[in-house]
């Protein structure tokens, strides 16, 4: 009998693997599931992660007022987060992974509702692959790399006094074809 149990042990051990998915609980009705293919709740069928809301953009401040106690410095620093991750193409889900932290902490410092600790401010930086004041300065020089990079550009730089004499459909006109000619170049003869 001791025989038959042992192999019974056995057996249980072999059929119940050690299940490496992600666990999850529902925010909306606090079930605890293993994460789905499709990212909604079993039981409501909602998202399982917290919508971003859309980036709303605010009026920039000029340098001299974000960080001299205004308490819009953190405001910055969210945007910035926000912004560099984007333009890296990576999702809260990715950047918590580059960072070895939980993605409901990324979602937290870019809605404002955490503020990040110096280690966590270098993981960031790290992780997006810029550098702290590149972080603390809402991403300006990257953003002013892109702009001069751009103007190098001759099509740009010829098109570039033009702009301002465009209205807003003759823009986004002048967008549509631009973006037509990348997506289908036409063959020289």
């Amino acid at each position: 009998m001791p025989a038959l149990a042992s192999r019974a042990l056995l057996m249980a051990t072999t059929l119940a693997p050690v299940d490496s998915r992600e666990v999850v609980r529902c925010d909306r009705c606090h079930l605890v599931q293993f994460r789905t293919t499709n990212n909604l709740c079993r039981k409501c069928r909602t998202s399982l992660d917290a919508e971003e809301p859309p980036a709303v953009l605010a009026p920039v401040a000029p340098a001299a007022e974000t960080g001299n106690g205004n308490g819009h410095a953190h405001l910055q620093i969210a945007s910035a987060i926000r912004m560099l991750r984007q333009r890296s193409g990576l999702s809260q889900r990715q950047l918590a992974l580059r960072m070895q932290v939980p993605r409901t902490y990324v979602s937290k410092i870019e809605n404002e509702k955490a503020t990040p600790t110096l280690s966590s401010l270098e993981r960031l930086a790290r992780a997006l692959e810029v550098t702290v004041p590149d972080l603390l300065s809402g991403g300006d020089r990257a953003r002013q790399d892109e702009i001069a990079e751009l103007m190098r550009d001759d099509f740009v730089a010829q098109l570039v006094p033009f702009l301002s004499t465009l209205d807003a459909m003759q823009k986004s006109t002048v967008l549509a074809q631009v973006r037509d000619l990348t997506l289908r170049p036409r063959r020289h003869a």
